[in-house]
């Protein structure tokens, strides 16, 4: 050893503790060892493609078992392709071992890739996603709506992550008075389905929770299958309070977000979403309001005009017209009525006196103004013949202007011209022998 440093041992001499390799011998010695590998078929399912450079950077699950290996696929062979690959294929890739030396690091260098068919994870995704959709958890028709403004917002997410801090942050920024309650959940591996599902429970039970995010940031395909999981989709899907999806960005699409009621591409889009800017929400109020007050001043203006132009018609300038006009029929119409009534009295005053000649007309007394009488026996029935009253029967005989009695000396002669004397020296009294009914001449 000289100056406190080992000399490097001899390539082929085996390490010991005194004289161990260095680490470029060993990484040295592991990438030697593994290029005398050659290439392998592998067959498996992926769960990350990312293209950076035009290269492949991603990720292969076997399709039974919990195991992953990372592989590397250069621009150039890529080119070569004839399909298109995505995540969540099942491919088969001929590899071959690739240790970088500097690095320290193990991969799989991808010569060449074919399609195997739909994965066994993606399939059974697919089946779950057209039971669901079948069910009818999916139809739009059963999504509530979200609430304008939120007081308590209910955040389901890892604890210290940054789509915790990227919804609290947007969140506040927007509505300063917004309160969070935030249930913690692991959001990636075996014990995310049930720990997501006891935080959607717990908190749709608060009654002060209006609605629910559930946030997690971006990976890939499969640290994304806990959102993906049948319990955490039903268990949002019997959610009373809205839910909002938040999980990874815009290209990942884990079965929660169909059957969320709101799907936000990011956290930070889930805060804007959910959240009111209070700026904006200001100014709108702002612009409503001058709104309603130019209405309001517009229709003002068009009643004071309205009334101005009522104000200067004659009818309503100068209002005496209304009434003098209306004095004038009055007077008209109240001269026309004494006329007509006049008329009337005169036209009836007319009918009554002729009504009243024929009444007199008729009348016996016109008959005894005329010198008649009418005689009545002893009975007091009025005679109409001789026979009636014979010698000596009493009489009474009513005459113009008054009653006179008398005693029948019997029938008379025939001719009236000739009266007969009377014994008693009363007046004789003869009946009209022309049966006017008792009716005679009184002389």
């Amino acid at each position: 050893m000289l100056g406190g440093r080992r000399e490097a041992p001899m390539t082929d001499a085996p390490a010991t503790r005194e004289h161990p390799w260095p680490v470029a011998l060993l990484s040295a010695k592991l990438k030697e060892y593994l290029d005398r590998l050659g290439t392998v078929w592998v067959e498996g399912e992926i769960t990350q493609w990312g293209v950076s450079g035009g290269n492949v950077y991603g990720k292969l699950k076997d399709l039974e078992t919990d195991a992953t290996i990372s592989f590397t696929m250069w621009s150039s062979v890529r080119a070569r392709l004839s399909e298109q690959f995505k995540q969540g294929d099942h491919a088969v890739l001929l590899a071959k071992p690739s240790w970088w030396v500097k690095g320290g690091t193990l991969s799989m260098q991808v010569y060449d890739m074919k399609h195997v068919g739909l994965g066994d994870l993606l399939e059974r995704l697919e089946r779950l996603r057209r039971q669901l959709a079948a069910e009818g958890l999916f139809d739009a028709d059963r999504k509530k709506r979200l609430p304008f403004l939120p007081a308590v917002v209910g955040l389901v997410t890892a604890r210290d992550s940054d789509a915790e801090q990227d919804v609290l942050r947007n969140a506040r920024l927007r509505w300063p008075a917004v309160e969070f309650r935030t249930a913690y959940a692991s959001v990636q591996g075996d014990r995310t389905a049930p720990e997501v599902v006891a935080a959607i429970r717990r908190l749709d039970a608060d009654p002060a929770v209006e609605v629910i995010i559930v946030a997690r940031g971006g990976g890939d395909f499969q640290n994304l299958l806990g959102f993906s999981d049948e319990r955490v989709v039903r268990a949002a899907a019997a959610a009373s309070t809205p839910i909002v999806s938040a999980i990874g960005h815009e290209a990942d699409r884990p079965l929660l977000d169909d059957v969320a009621d709101l799907r936000a591409s990011t956290p930070t889009d889930a805060a804007k979403r959910v959240v009111p800017d209070v700026a904006e929400e200001l100014l709108r109020v702002e612009q409503a309001r001058a709104r309603l007050g130019m209405r309001l001043s517009a229709l003002l203006s068009r009643e004071i005009d309205r009334i101005g132009h009522l104000r200067a018609r004659p009818a309503l300038a100068d209002a005496g017209w209304i009434v003098d006009r209306r004095a004038e029929d009055l007077t008209r119409w109240v001269a026309r009525g004494t006329e007509l009534v006049e008329r009337c009295i005169e036209k009836q005053a007319a009918r009554v006196g002729e009504l009243r000649g024929h009444l007199r007309a008729l009348s016996p007394q016109a008959t005894l103004d005329r010198g008649y009488a009418i005689v009545q026996g002893p009975d007091g029935h009025v005679l109409r013949a001789p026979a009636g009253a014979p010698e000596g029967a009493t009489l009474t005989l009513t005459l113009a202007e008054g009653v006179l009695g008398a005693v029948s000396t019997g029938a008379a002669p025939h001719d009236l011209r000739e009266p007969a004397p009377s014994s008693s020296g009363a007046r004789r009294s003869t009946g009209a022998d022309d049966g006017d009914g008792g009716v005679g001449d009184a002389e």
